[in-house]
């Protein structure tokens, strides 16, 4: 690392010539969705859009329900939980990756199991979790410790990282012979298709960011998606501070207030309204990365890319 980035405080704008991850675009119907927002006094997390951009997101992502959450970190607080995740439990998570999805595993008190990159696409290695499950886990009943720390393993968090899906395939293989909740780390990765099926769909729930550095933006925002009902019932009751009634202050359980604002919810909407274009233009920038690194790839490969068939 240059010293030139290293005395950068923390939080500083990139500095002038670097390249940005994603620079929000905002040329929809992004000002006319937030006027209406302010004309009808919806501006808070109780609002039309929340509801649409819900529906919306899951659609695309192609799951059955949505559930708007304040950030991406507080999807996967959420998705971990609903899945049974319990202080002292293992949880398997990609080397590569930002921290939010470790942050997201130590909130509940569980230990993060980095499994390394493969070196070809840098994405989480299922032959290494293949190894660390086979050689230093065994089964006691229905679950799976680990057996130099007696800690039971619970789930994995695959990192889809830059838009790239990991090989998810041998993945769900593993997680169905051990009996593992897979909650995909999306967050960089809507609008990615893995072999044809949305990143995001393919565990028991993925989750996604709306931050300004992602393909769509809310300013800050998240989305929790699954085909699980059950599911879905219990994030959006942990979101909304675990409330039990209407009316009165009843909480059967701790709740969160990871609600979405209607407001961000309005410009959710209106970048979905964008995606096809968001997404032909950076495979238009990977195609041009590619080409001017020397990598060269057959016009039926490029094809079998773009329509997603093809993962590598």
């Amino acid at each position: 690392m240059s010293s030139d980035l290293r005395s950068r405080e923390p939080g500083a704008p990139v500095p002038a010539g670097s390249i940005p991850l994603c620079i929000p675009f905002l040329g929809g119907n992004e000002w006319t969705f937030v006027k209406e927002c302010l004309d009808t006094n919806f501006v808070s997390s109780v609002g039309p859009f929340v509801d649409r951009f819900e529906q919306v997101v899951a659609a695309r992502a192609g799951t059955a329900y949505g559930v708007a959450t304040v950030n991406g970190t507080a999807a996967l607080h959420v998705a971990l939980s609903i899945a049974g995740v319990q202080a002292g439990d293992e949880v398997l998570v990609s080397t590569l990756t930002f921290i939010a999805p470790v942050n997201a595993i130590r909130y509940l008190g569980a230990i993060p199991v980095f499994i390394d990159a493969e070196p070809e696409y840098y994405q989480l290695d299922a032959e290494a979790m293949r190894a660390y499950l086979h050689g230093q886990c065994e089964r006691r009943g229905d679950a799976v410790y680990n057996r130099a720390s007696g800690r039971r393993v619970r789930a994995i968090v695959p990192v889809h990282i830059l838009g790239h899906p990991v090989d998810m395939d041998p993945v769900l293989a593993l997680a169905r012979e051990f009996g593992l909740a897979v909650i995909e780390d999306a967050t960089e990765s809507l609008g990615a298709l893995y072999k044809g099926r949305p990143a995001g769909s393919l565990g028991e729930s993925g989750c996604f960011s709306f931050n300004g550095n992602k393909l769509i933006t809310t300013g800050g925002g998240g989305m929790l998606v699954t085909d699980r009902e059950d599911w879905a019932r219990r994030a959006k009751y942990l979101t909304t501070q675990a409330k039990d009634d209407p009316v009165e202050f009843e909480h059967g359980a701790v709740g969160y207030n990871y609600r979405l604002t209607n407001i961000q919810a309005a410009m959710g909407c209106a970048q979905l309204e964008q995606i096809v274009p968001f997404v032909e233009a950076k495979r238009a920038i990977a195609e041009r990365y590619a080409r001017e690194l020397g990598f060269r790839y057959s016009a039926e490969e490029s094809s079998l890319r773009a329509s997603g068939r093809l993962l590598r």
